[in-house]
């Protein structure tokens, strides 16, 4: 049952900040907002990283994009000015209620600072000390100090405060009909037989501490496409077009580069059709999760909260090297002593020969595992 303070609100603004993945992780929760206040118009407020896949989410009315001075960004001075205009924006909206998402190693407190100063009465977010009238609804943190839970998982027991609950919790997208057809002719104009089993790799990541070596993913890619006869192909950014040709070497002429070539609709397009998805831990494993394609997550052992959410996977976990590991205390907290060794390109490649049908320790992803 919704909390009585928010059984009349009309116009709700959600915070999330950061990345693609996050943002698509946040869906359940939003759509136990909507579901559970369907009186309510639903803004999201995110950052240019995380607007295209926002649009696509159908629980969302309007998409804002405002990129933060606390949120980490390439090369771009905010101001104080355009911070301070953005809160004229956020008054003149008259939002009722704002709830803010955040990863148990963010602070909401920025965040909560704007809307204090926009004026917006009830604020929900998580909070480690008593927020007093920055975050009139919260939940305390105990994150990472307790079992960390899976990032969907944290944003549907924040909404669950103030009542809104759901009994979908899947992560779920559309594929758009014209992204469909845009790749199939993208793959025929490659001569490329998409008729047989075929998997997609993403050697790409946001930030480099998520890296797993460009070497192995070379290695991965030689015995996908020479010792299983997959076809393969091959995605990443514009900025990430020379790791992915590197990657394409090894696979001898057999591999489709689509690096720097696709929409956001035909990535989603992409990995909704292929096989099996072989990717670092970001945003693609996401997408993979919503289109319910099998993933083989690479995952570095920074945050634990984002292994695939409810898709066929394997997760094979390797260390951050030491001189690029966080220096944010809460991860430091919860990453492992213990070292382990990076997975090996044969150890890849069984991952993905067991979800594409052999025998094996396959499972469906819910909650977070510890570190093993």
């Amino acid at each position: 049952m919704i909390h009585p303070d928010w059984q009349d609100v009309k116009n709700i603004l959600a915070v999330r900040l950061d990345n693609l993945g996050d943002v698509l992780m946040t869906q359940p929760a939003l759509r136990a907002l909507k579901r559970s206040l369907p009186q309510a118009r639903l803004t999201l407020l995110t950052s240019s990283m995380g607007r295209g896949i926002a649009r696509m989410l159908p629980e969302i009315n309007e998409v804002m994009v405002f990129d933060v001075p606390w949120v980490k960004l390439k090369g771009q001075n905010i101001g104080e000015e355009k911070v301070l205009r953005f809160v004229e924006d956020l008054k003149n909206r008259k939002f009722d209620a704002v709830i803010i998402f955040t990863n148990f190693s963010q602070t909401p407190f920025p965040a909560a600072f704007l809307c204090y100063l926009a004026g917006i009465p009830r604020v929900l977010g998580y909070s480690r000390e008593n927020p007093y009238q920055l975050i009139n609804y919260w939940l305390p943190d105990h994150e990472p100090f307790v079992p960390v839970a899976h990032g969907v998982q944290r944003q549907l027991d924040l909404v669950r405060l103030i009542g809104a609950t759901t009994k979908d919790d899947r992560l779920c997208l559309a594929v758009p009909a014209e992204a469909k057809r845009a790749i199939l002719e993208r793959l025929n104009k490659e001569g490329f037989d998409h008729h047989k089993p075929w998997i997609v790799i993403h050697a790409g990541v946001s930030e480099p501490k998520r890296q797993y070596p460009l070497r192995n993913f070379a290695k991965v890619a030689e015995l996908v496409t020479r010792d299983l006869g997959l076809g393969l192909v091959l995605t990443g950014n514009e900025e990430e077009k020379a790791a992915v040709r590197q990657v394409a070497a090894s696979a001898r002429g057999k591999a489709v580069d689509f690096s720097g070539q696709l929409s956001l609709a035909e990535l989603v397009a992409l990995i909704g059709s292929a096989k099996l998805l072989i990717s670092n831990n970001t945003g693609p494993v996401h997408i993979a999760a919503a289109v319910q394609t099998p993933v083989v997550d690479l995952y570095a052992r920074t945050n634990p909260e984002h292994t695939p959410w409810k898709v066929r996977h394997k997760t094979l976990y390797f260390d951050v090297p030491s001189a690029i590991r966080s220096k944010n205390t809460t991860l430091v907290h919860s990453t492992p002593k213990k070292s382990r060794p990076t997975p090996s390109p044969k150890q890849v490649v069984a991952a993905a020969k067991e979800l594409l049908g052999l025998q094996g320790n396959v499972r469906i992803g819910r909650e977070v595992s510890t570190w093993s």
